[in-house]
Order: structure tokens, then sequence, then C-alpha cells
């Protein structure tokens, strides 16, 4: 009776973890460190869906002129259609992070199916940057279970973000986009913008180029530094305890701290 127990409230949580992580409101509050929250002194930048040459690389030239930094979670398929683009983002000082091989919905996935999607794309940056990622963030922010575990497997600290353009959407004019990120966004936070259009509607990312200038200047009027999240959070991301997994086959249960055994044994 127990073990069914358990394995129902396993079941319960794999469905419910992605509607309590789609609110920002809600991570914000509980999960600061999965929002993306960080030193009140600084935001951090980051882009998805990328890479891709027509784009990113006018980004790239966009951000170069204003000095800034950002974390560019990138999609396996495209940097392996084009490393040497993921080579110049890294030589430029910028962070690669895992977006996943594809962008799919992670809630259709298998556990296996979702551990190779996120292992292969972080072995694709690894191989290109010399360097192994630290961030993963999901297609469409949906952060399931399974997710969580091939983070844990794999090294990585699931982030999302806690001010964004809506900058997919046909109809998002620059001003909207501006609108949409300023109303949420304050020291501390982190920014979600994409540099690519691959899966949204083609020359979307126009409307985040444009903002970005008046992002970095927003910024810079209120003394705010713009970088990578792992100057914005640090880069020991693996250590969160908030995002720690349960070990399978043990009874457990969620804890605002982490996940804890039958026993209250945290998780490591």
């Amino acid at each position: 009776m127990v073990g069914t127990v358990a394995v129902a409230a396993g079941g319960v949580v794999a469905q419910a973890l992605p509607v309590v992580t789609a609110s920002g409101a809600v991570r914000r509050r509980w999960w600061p460190h999965l929002a993306g929250v960080g030193a009140a002194s600084r935001i951090a930048l980051t882009f998805d869906d990328g890479p891709n040459r027509t784009s990113t690389s006018l980004f790239l030239r966009a951000l170069e002129r204003a000095g800034v930094q950002a974390t560019f979670f990138v999609l396996g398929t495209l940097l392996d259609r084009d490393p040497g683009l993921g080579r110049e983002m890294a030589a430029a000082g910028h962070e690669l992070a895992v977006h996943g091989w594809e962008h799919r919905n992670l809630l259709w996935r298998s556990r296996a199916a979702t551990y190779a999607d996120i292992a292969r794309a972080r072995d694709a940056i690894a191989a290109v940057t010399g360097t192994s990622p630290s961030w993963y963030r999901p297609p469409y922010g949906v952060l399931t279970t399974s997710a969580l575990l091939a983070c844990r497997r794999l090294g990585l600290a699931p982030r999302l973000w806690t001010a964004w353009g809506r900058d997919w959407e046909a109809t998002r004019s620059p001003a909207s986009i501006w609108e949409t990120i300023v109303k949420d966004l304050g020291g501390g936070g982190t920014v979600l913008l994409h540099d690519s259009d691959y899966a949204s509607t083609p020359g979307t990312w126009r409307g985040a180029l444009a903002v970005l200038p008046r992002l970095v200047d927003w910024a810079r009027d209120r003394e705010l530094t713009i970088g990578t999240l792992g100057t914005h959070q640090g880069t020991g991301a693996v250590e969160d305890r908030a995002w720690r997994t349960p070990v399978p086959g043990t009874s457990w249960a969620w804890r605002r701290t982490g996940w804890v055994t039958a026993s209250g044994e945290a998780t490591a």
C-alpha cells in the first residue's frame, strides 16, 4: 500500500511540476534560483532558439557594440549545422547553454527520449566550445520531472526567467516587446529574448534585436550590470538544493528546500 501511494504521488508530481513552474510569479516566490534571480545589482541576458547565422550574427554585433555578454540557450541541431558560429559566440565571451537537441515539448517525451535529447545537446556544446555547459532551459519553459532527472545526471541546472518580451509573436512591435519586458524587470532578474525564429514566425527576431539597445540603456541608467547567467548566479549551478532530484526507487517527498526521502534525508 505504501509503495502504491509513493508511486501515485510521484505521478502527481510529474504531472503537476510543469504547471507549477510555468507561473512566473510562483517560481519567483518559491524557487527564485530556478527563475533566474541573482545579485540585485545585475541582470542576466539570455537568448533562446539559436544559433542562426543570419540573425544571431546581428545580435553578436549589437552585443559587441554595447560591451555586453549574454547566455545563449542553443539547440543542438542548429549548432551542429554551424559549429563555427558557436565557436565565435564562445570566443566573444558569451555562454552557450542547453535548450535541447530539438525544440519539442517535453510533456510528450519519454524519460529516455528526454535524457537523450538533453545529453546530445550538452555534448555538442562541449565539443564546440571545449567547456561543458552549466545551464538548461526546456523548450516552451516546460520543465518535467524527467528533465530534472536528466539534469542531475548531466551536471546541468535548469533556469527559466523573470521577464520576457513574448517576442516570438508575429503581432509584437518593438514597443510592445519592451512594455512586456519592463513590467516584470528589476535588479536581480533574468531576461528571455530570442535570437532566432526557428520555432516562431519568420522574422520575429527583429523585434528583440530592436529593443536590445533600449534594454542596455535602461539597465545602465539604473546602474545595473547586464551579463551572463554565470556572472549573475555563479557557475556552481548543480549545487542548487532546491532542484536536486530524487533517486529512482526511493520513497520521497517534495519540500521547499529540495527532494527528501521518507526518513527526511535530503537527496544528494
